[in-house]
């Protein structure tokens, strides 16, 4: 019997746009090294509404993957994850189409925001839906894997408990909507540098605590219960680094953020605020200084969307 994936793909719409959320690390612990040289990590991950736009259209006119992106900065040869899921898609259904792409960035590259990923995941999705290829969120997980341990997480947002190199994911409802102000500061912090720091700069693994072990059997949890839970294990040696950015989150909380943490490996600092106008007052805090890249968003409306 022949496999899904290898039937020939019977296109059902030529174009689609897919946008792409940024996520947040509510959570993030860094715990042991793996045999393959990896971390496992542990991790409550929600997205927001900053979004990138993926728009895919079918090019019968030849059977390459032609890739635009309107950032100077990012390459759009097969260096760049859009590219690579797209070529990745296309590899799995063994079929050689032509994809004419267009990335439009607005979420800040090397940033902890996982925009690259969650690029890549739209993808994966849109090429789904243009050849109508019926792939669950679980294969196109699978795919995802391959090219970022970010990657798998978008399929299951807004909202999930995220473990081992990202492969998996546990969707849980998280009760209510917050605005989150997300303050960046116009530099990437590698994230090789940011794991090779930690290494070096902490003394042992502290084990996951039994709470959030608790969290990653629930079926929901409330902001209260991951406000008492939030930390990110790359604070400590990213903020020696860069001293700005745990100004910023001081600066954050004095504004009257819930709380205030570096998503990923930095260099993104956000606070979460119950209600919009205190975001955006806390946020024109910070528009004085060119710097600094600020942007508000709410939680829980930032899925992968396809129009």
């Amino acid at each position: 019997m022949t496999r899904p994936h290898e039937d020939s793909p019977s296109p059902s719409r030529s174009a689609v746009t897919v946008f792409a959320p940024a996520k947040l690390n509510l959570i993030l612990r860094v715990l042991d090294r793996r045999p393959d040289g990896f971390h496992n990590v542990w991790s409550l991950m929600q997205t927001v509404g900053l979004e990138d736009a993926v728009a895919i259209r079918l090019a019968p006119q030849h059977t390459e993957i032609r890739l635009q992106c309107d950032s100077h900065s990012l390459s759009s040869d097969q260096t760049n994850l859009v590219y690579r899921a797209a070529a990745a898609v296309l590899a799995q259904l063994q079929q050689k189409i032509g994809l004419d792409i267009q990335l439009a960035k607005r979420i800040p590259m090397g940033a902890g925001l996982g925009g690259g990923s969650s690029d890549a995941a739209a993808t994966i999705l849109g090429i789904n839906r243009i050849l109508n290829v019926g792939w669950s969120a679980a294969k196109m997980a699978e795919i995802g894997q391959e090219l970022g341990s970010d990657v798998p997480f978008f399929f299951h947002a807004p909202t999930a408990v995220v473990a081992g190199r990202g492969e998996q994911v546990r969707a849980i409802h998280l009760a209510d909507s917050r605005w989150a102000v997300l303050v960046n500061p116009g530099f990437p912090v590698e994230t090789k540098w940011a794991y090779q720091q930690l290494s070096t700069t902490r003394q042992g693994v502290t084990p996951l605590s039994g709470r959030c072990a608790q969290l990653e059997s629930q079926s929901r949890t409330t902001w209260d219960e991951v406000i008492s839970l939030t930390s990110n294990d790359f604070e400590g040696p990213v903020f020696a680094a860069h001293p700005l950015l745990q100004k910023i989150k001081l600066d954050l909380l004095s504004q009257g953020a819930q709380l205030a943490l570096l998503s990923g490996s930095g260099a993104t600092v956000f606070g979460i605020f119950r209600e919009e106008a205190g975001a955006r007052q806390a946020a024109a805090f910070f528009h004085g200084r060119s710097e600094l890249k600020t942007f508000v968003a709410k939680t829980n409306s930032g899925q992968l969307r396809v129009e």
